[in-house]
């Protein structure tokens, strides 16, 4: 009878420990798993932002030039001779059907509009980078708990779990990155 209690108590303990190993291998792929979402996020920072200037600067251009065209040339049917009158109709003319294909092919194009996609954007992409630098410092938390509680401080010893440190940023990139046209 008592060799069953040995026994019991010897598989108790070994599926306990096997527990405790399994959770500390668990949380330590978390913390991995959640420093790699950073680095998504950052890459897609990295990839977007400057696309999405570039793609509103386009954009925004493209209107100006257009806008500061048909402007000209109004200011030409005002004033002039007729030579230079007939030239600046031909201007309007071609700035109207430039405006017109536009307005065809983007029915809601407006610089406006793809300053406030960039501004929605930026702040989504920040907002995916902030959380996942709050994940991974929670998981690193939740890890270090366990590793450094009793009585998985034992297994994480005998195996080499190593503490893992937050996330921190210096205080010379704790500033929000600047976008300029």
């Amino acid at each position: 009878m008592t060799t069953w209690i040995i026994i019991a108590i010897l598989a108790i303990i070994v599926i306990y420990f096997i527990a405790q190993y399994n959770g500390l291998v668990k949380l330590r792929n978390w913390v991995q798993e959640s420093f790699s979402q950073i680095d998504v996020q950052l890459k897609r920072r990295h990839d977007l932002i400057p696309n999405l200037v570039e793609t509103v600067k386009g954009y925004a251009k493209h209107e100006k030039e257009t806008l500061n065209q048909v402007i000209e040339a109004r200011n030409g049917l005002i004033s002039g001779t007729p030579q230079q009158r007939i030239e600046a109709d031909n201007q309007i003319e071609g700035a109207l059907k430039s405006i017109f294909a536009l307005a065809e092919s983007y029915p809601d194009l407006k610089a406006n509009q793809n300053f406030l996609q960039l501004q929605e954007e930026l702040a989504t992409t920040e907002n995916k980078v902030a959380y996942s630098r709050q994940l991974y410092n929670k998981t690193v938390k939740d890890y270090n708990i366990k590793r450094e509680s009793f009585p998985s401080n034992i297994i994480a010893g005998m195996f080499n779990f190593k503490r893992e440190e937050l996330l921190t940023i210096p205080e010379t990139e704790r500033d929000v990155p600047k976008v300029t046209f």
